[in-house]
């Protein structure tokens, strides 16, 4: 397909950018303590720009301190941040990209501790996720944040930035102005939309003043918050010719807040790419400037057809961005097979980021956040190594090793490579996950790397080859308790009910509700079979705080399944299950049960390394089950240091 949409300029303003293609703000903690610019976040996107994105947008950018969404989010309040700001524009401009400062205040949705103090909204109205108090703003704070935000677009204009994007999406302040949902006002800026929409128009138009006619100003808006209670799509659409007049070059479309269900704003694997390009139309028809679309992009493809039939005028790829930096150069080159994908599982970027409080990265792409540190060092002569095992940690460990000169074999004892990962990819919506895998082995092949599967790994084998060193992945076996009927032939494990290898028959109990359980409770929902999971654990392992756990509970529920907690199962006979609950025994009429209780390393070899003297390292479930995340940046790590 010729990408000739997606591969013509663009003007936004005066700014002419090669190509449509745009990475939007997306936060990443790679800030320093003090919101200076580090030499992290310079790489980082550095690496982006060099990948050859038209526009690049900073992560969030404080313009007052006291609108801090997390401690190392940079800052522009003061002089004294123009420096770092100069270096990271000279970087991407010297990559041949184009820069914008994301301008941000965080309003309630944030934390005394990031915020310095008692965060501060429209309304004394606590975040609804959150759950943190705040406090009105008078009217002398009010003039002095959309002076804050002039100033700051200053700053950023005097630094070398491009344009500057004003943050007005996703539940954050000025989002809360304009929702009736947080805005409970009686003053000038609260109650019709006339008043609720005053603080935003007064900031672009102090924007521009400070700026000039000549410098281009994005704003992102969520065009629909999605929640009861909040404003809608018609509502932008009113919105939207009012941004333009006073000073918007072009309008960025984004969806949702902090609690809008399912979180939408960063959407999980479980909604359709490009489900928010309507709406990017929408604002669209209704005004006269460039609007970005956005919406779990990751395919040029498709954002080459959004934007033939005039959907948007450029797409924002968000966490592709992640992914694989060089993505719009290959699909430039029209390399598409070799375009390593998103695939929305949130696991190493905001997941990572709001609930671990660490610094962002890709499950996918451990390489993400550490561009600063340089390529991994090769090896100082040729070595054999062997690699046991061709799940995600082991594919993820190859990958590396062989790049840094090492001679890798991997062996593999079941007749496919991927472990897990194959398994994991046949619940609903999350197919994607194998295309890693296919991905992965292209990229061994090409390097040489032979995969033997079939071939289990033995101690007489390792005595007779002398690998020079040694990769143990050999994932984990499921943990079988001591259940009387365990054994019965209508028992299976999760993953050989997934893999095709057993086939449920009438209503099925699942025992265990974690991951593992849930998704495989999603996939026989999708083939019409009545599903209960049984969870020893008084509360649900799955959370509905995350977007993919939100979905599960949502699709198990409506379908008609049931999830019983702190349930410990005692027997299970040919046509039941049979438990106790709070001391009371109970039972489930089964025709299949299905078990999902855990897994245990299979690390068996781990002594036999040792009594041959054999350097090794153990990664991934052989070390400890764990999520993907750790498996592929444990095998990474291990293929870099060994």
């Amino acid at each position: 397909m010729k990408l000739e949409h997606l591969f013509s300029p663009v003007t936004i303003n005066g700014m002419i950018l090669k190509n449509r293609a745009v990475m939007p703000a997306m936060g990443t903690g790679y800030g320093n303590a003090d919101g200076t610019v580090s030499d992290r976040l310079i790489a980082y996107l550095a690496r982006r720009a060099k990948g050859g994105t038209g526009l690049i947008i900073t992560e969030i950018c404080a313009i007052d301190p006291r609108g801090k969404g997390f401690p190392n989010e940079i800052g522009a309040w003061d002089d004294a941040f123009i420096p770092g700001l100069t270096g990271l524009t000279e970087a991407i401009h010297r990559e041949g990209g184009k820069i914008a400062l994301q301008l941000h205040h965080a309003g309630r949705e944030t934390f005394e501790a990031a915020a310095g103090g008692i965060p501060e909204a429209p309304s004394a109205i606590p975040s609804a996720v959150l759950g943190q108090p705040c406090e009105a703003m008078g009217r002398e704070r009010i003039d002095a944040v959309i002076d804050a935000f002039a100033r700051a677009a200053g700053r950023a204009k005097r630094a070398g930035f491009d344009a500057v994007e004003i943050h007005g999406a996703h539940g954050y302040l000025l989002n809360q102005f304009l929702s009736p949902f947080s805005n409970v006002r009686t003053d000038e800026y609260g109650g019709s939309e006339e008043n609720r929409s005053r603080f935003v128009l007064e900031i672009l138009t102090a924007v521009r003043k400070v700026v000039s006619p000549a410098f281009p100003i994005i704003i992102r808006v969520s065009t629909d918050e999605l929640i009861r209670g909040g404003f809608d799509l018609a509502f932008m659409k009113r919105l939207a010719p009012l941004l333009v007049a006073a000073g918007a070059d072009a309008i960025h479309c984004s969806v949702g807040v902090y609690s809008t269900p399912g979180n939408l704003s960063i959407a999980s694997m479980d909604t359709e790419p490009g489900f928010n390009l309507f709406r990017a139309r929408a604002i669209k028809e209704v005004t006269g400037v460039p609007v970005i679309g956005v919406g779990r992009i990751n395919d040029p493809e498709l954002a080459e057809k959004a934007l033939a039939a005039g959907d948007t005028d450029l797409i924002s790829f968000g966490r592709q961005h992640l992914t694989d930096p060089d993505f719009i150069a290959k699909a430039a080159a029209g390399d598409f097979g070799e375009i390593r994908r998103c695939v929305a599982c949130n696991q190493g970027c905001i997941e990572r980021l709001s609930f671990e409080m660490k610094s962002a990265t890709c499950t996918f792409n451990p390489a993400c956040g550490r561009e600063y540190l340089g390529a991994p060092v090769p090896v100082a002569k040729s070595k054999r190594l062997w690699v046991i095992g061709a799940g995600p940690a082991g594919l993820s460990a190859a990958l590396i090793a062989s790049g840094r000169g090492y001679e890798v074999e991997i062996f593999e004892k079941e007749s496919l490579p991927g472990g897990q990962v194959r398994s994991a990819s046949r619940p609903p919506h999350k197919e994607a996950y194998q295309d890693w895998v296919v991905w992965s082995i292209r990229q061994l092949d090409r390097q040489g790397v032979q995969i033997h599967c079939g071939q289990e790994m033995t101690a007489e084998r390792l005595k007779e080859g002398k690998p020079d060193a040694v990769i143990l992945a050999a994932g984990a076996d499921p943990v079988t308790p001591a259940i009387p009927g365990l054994d019965a032939p209508h028992v299976c494990d999760a993953r050989d009910l997934l893999l095709g290898k057993a086939e449920p028959a009438g209503s099925t109990v699942v025992l265990g509700a974690g991951y593992v359980g849930m998704e495989t409770a999603d996939f026989l929902i999708a083939r019409d079979i009545k599903v209960t999971l049984v969870e020893m654990l008084a509360a649900a392992p799955v959370g509905k705080h995350t977007a993919h756990g939100y979905w599960l509970h949502k699709r198990i529920k409506e379908a008609g399944g049931r999830i019983i907690l702190g349930a410990t199962v005692t027997r299970i006979d040919p046509d039941a299950v049979f438990y106790r609950q709070q001391e009371e025994e109970k039972q489930l009429p089964a025709a299949t049960v299905v078990t999902a209780m855990g897994a245990k390393p299979a690390n068996g070899l781990e002594k036999i390394l040792k009594d041959l003297g054999i350097p090794w390292r153990v990664v991934g479930d052989a070390k400890n089950p764990r999520r993907l995340l750790e498996a592929i940046h444990e095998g990474d790590r291990a293929g870099r240091e060994i």
